[in-house]
């Protein structure tokens, strides 16, 4: 990550998990905290942990006898993820997931909550998540279907090529929702050397309190903040109003609800 990425890491950390988690991450990590409630000793890595929106959720659903370990990329989010309530029996650690600081075969369960999308070498990433795995673990994840399945981020791209009709903003279509192609996840897997892959496409409803927290979330919590940038040099804010505008004249002012999928991916090593 360059340096100017990770500052804005750093300043949009409390944004993505206050404006982004509850409505886009919150119902998906409970979902695959849900899927590991069988899971009563051993320990648990979890990669790409972010602002520790997954992690919260295991921390309440495992027993203490599972040791919870939690890694991402970007100190600063991991700094942000454990000052956070419910966090004091993770340990935290910086990590590349292409790259990670652990022994071979030490780990029951690797997790991943939306992140392996970013991963710039996949199958890299997968051997590296079945190195550190015991015989017989589980490697679990998600990732979201193409974006035009996930209704309120594709509404703010679909305002932000109104206000750049010439360069409108793709980035984020093509990373965090340019991975849902599942047979060729299923093929990386296997080539990584995964066995006994499986799929499952989940439909959730989202729900924000306000049209502008949906604004405010996807413009400075996410990779757009650095596209509005580069076309608008000190722009955020007032193309953080346009898109609130927007999306009211589209959705309402008050509480608003969309529909939105993701695919969860499990594999035994």
């Amino acid at each position: 990550m360059s340096d100017y990425l990770s500052m804005v890491a750093a300043a949009s950390a409390a944004v993505y998990d206050r404006c982004l988690g509850p409505w886009q991450f919150e119902p998906y990590a409970l979902e695959l905290a849900g899927r590991l409630s069988d899971l009563i000793t051993g320990s648990l890595l979890e990669t790409a942990a972010g602002t520790g929106v997954l992690t919260r959720e295991l921390a309440q659903v495992l027993p203490e006898a599972v040791a919870i370990v939690a890694t991402d990329l970007n100190q600063s989010r991991l700094d942000y993820a454990a000052a956070q309530p419910g966090a004091a029996r993770v340990t935290w650690r910086q990590a590349d997931a292409l790259d990670l600081p652990f022994d071979n075969a030490v780990f029951d369960v690797v997790v991943c909550q939306f992140g392996v999308m970013f991963f710039p070498d996949k199958v890299a990433g997968y051997r590296e998540a079945l190195r550190v795995l015991k015989p017989g673990g589980r490697f679990l994840f998600n990732v979201w279907d193409r974006v035009e399945a996930v209704e309120f981020t594709n509404l703010v791209l679909s305002a932000l090529a109104d206000i750049f009709p010439q360069e409108p903003p793709r980035n984020l279509a093509g990373t965090a929702f340019g991975y849902h192609q599942t047979g060729a996840i299923e093929d990386q897997l296997r080539e990584a050397g995964f066995r006994s892959v499986a799929v499952e496409t989940i439909d959730m409803v989202s729900r924000l309190a306000s049209p502008r927290d949906l604004a405010v979330g996807v413009c400075h919590g996410t990779l757009v903040a650095t596209e509005i940038e580069d076309r608008r040099p000190g722009g955020l804010a007032a193309v953080t109003d346009s898109v609130a505008a927007w999306l009211t004249r589209h959705l309402g002012d008050g509480p608003i609800a969309g529909k939105m999928r993701a695919h969860v991916i499990s594999a035994r090593s």
